[in-house]
């Protein structure tokens, strides 16, 4: 099928371009960029006043599926990631069963190849059963199209097993990705250690057991060599860890969640809404200041969501009772360009490096760009649209965040993967 996208604003810093222009697709690849483009016959789209970017990635999803598609499952959970303008997600392995060996990786590929909005990379466990006391199956999870290793959820505890893990994905140039968390200092903790634990009431949550093991695996990999992500890093203590590690030449990268951005500890009020629950927990005023200062001077690498979905009757809890996590697919774009692209603290090529090039780079996935041959994995967004986050307008199954009734500026409207339309005019193409 050919498809002609005309008129939209280009952006795309891997080639240099930032134009309004024609992009000509055929059979799910670009075929040319330029003015005035001809096509004899096919789809045509006009994109006045629109932004056209390389598909946009979420390097850090839950899609419960496996085990615990009550909270999401790959269809409703790829059509939420479509609705955002997301063209792929990779998603974490902590479900029932765990994600820890080919068969579980075969039945993720296998159900997002049929129900799937768009691309799903899988991410496999370092350990069996999340445990860290054996090796999961990896080289034979990575033959299988794992394109990560992450004990998210929990973190590898144990020095020497973390060395492990690190030795054998270094042997398949694939990243590991860090959960950093000390059980023994966190402990039971609910909410950042300080002012917001003492005024809630609740147990306390040092960023000590975030940032002792940033410190532990930064450590490691300069041992081993294997690359190291870590992941939605949550203090500036950590943050300048990462900036050390990448001056001295570590193969180094970070992510952070728009919640840890633009909500802090002051946020969670007296009503203990449980949305404001999430693992790290929310930080420091300084904390969100310090990690907005990394997105703008590129010490972060990736913006993900940690899309964390929980049935209503989970987070309809006591605070100490209900899970941690919030979802996020469906709001993220429209956090980022509200906060940091309309404010002039980024601007849209920046964007599109933390939300399209780099986090492909990271988990090793074929580079989509506006060239000649390129796979057509576009996002197309509305940079003037006004809307307010509706969770009646959510495709996910859940509902858990804590965004909710925030006006936002800027939302994607369009969604190609290989050339073909999973969403078109914010609508979810069936």
């Amino acid at each position: 099928m050919a498809l002609m996208l005309k008129n939209a604003r280009v952006v795309d810093p891997q080639v240099g371009i930032d134009e309004v222009c024609d992009v000509l697709i055929r059979d799910g690849r670009v075929v040319e960029v330029g003015h005035n483009l001809e096509m004899p016959k096919g789809v045509e789209r006009d994109l006045t006043g629109k932004i056209l970017v390389p598909g946009l990635v979420d390097i850090h999803v839950h899609l419960r599926d496996p085990g615990q598609e009550q909270k999401e499952d790959i269809a409703s959970g790829t059509r939420a990631a479509a609705h955002g303008g997301f063209t792929t997600v990779a998603c974490m392995p902590n479900t029932s069963p765990t994600i820890d060996n080919a068969q579980v990786v075969e039945y993720v590929k296998s159900r997002a190849s049929e129900v799937g909005k768009c691309r799903v990379e899988v991410v496999g466990a370092c350990t069996q059963g999340l445990k860290g006391e054996t090796l999961s199956e990896m080289g034979d999870m990575v033959s299988h199209g794992a394109c990560a290793f992450t004990d998210d959820g929990r973190g590898v505890q144990d020095s020497g097993m973390m060395r492990r893990v690190m030795d054998y994905a270094k042997q398949f140039d694939r990243v590991v990705m860090s959960h950093c968390q000390d059980e023994g200092l966190v402990g039971a903790g609910q909410v950042n250690e300080g002012a917001a634990s003492t005024r809630l009431g609740l147990l306390g949550w040092p960023a000590e057991g975030e940032e002792i093991q940033i410190a532990r695996d930064i450590a490691v990999c300069r041992l081993t060599g294997c690359p190291l992500h870590i992941q939605h890093l949550s203090t500036a203590r950590g943050l300048g860890m990462v900036r050390e590690a990448k001056a001295e030449g570590l193969p180094v990268t970070c992510e952070v969640t728009p919640h840890h951005l633009f909500l802090s500890d002051d946020d969670i009020t007296a009503e203990y809404n449980t949305s404001f629950k999430v693992n790290p927990p929310l930080r420091t005023r300084d904390d969100c200041c310090a990690l907005i200062q990394g997105v703008a001077d590129g010490t972060v690498d990736a913006i993900v969501t940690d899309h964390a979905p929980h049935t209503k009757f989970e987070k309809d809890r006591e605070f100490e009772r209900a899970p941690f996590g919030m979802i996020g697919l469906e709001t993220s774009l429209g956090l980022i360009v509200t906060n940091l692209v309309k404010t002039g603290i980024i601007d849209w090529n920046r964007l599109v490096d933390l939300m399209a090039v780099k986090p492909r780079e990271i988990i090793r996935s074929e580079r989509v760009a506006f060239e000649p041959g390129s796979l057509a994995d576009f996002t197309v967004i509305d940079p003037c649209v006004e809307w307010t986050v509706d969770e009646n307008d959510f495709e996910s199954k859940a509902s858990n965040s804590a965004f909710i009734g925030k006006a936002l500026v800027g939302r994607a409207c369009d969604v190609y993967v290989g050339g073909y339309a999973t969403m078109e005019d914010g609508v979810i193409v069936e």
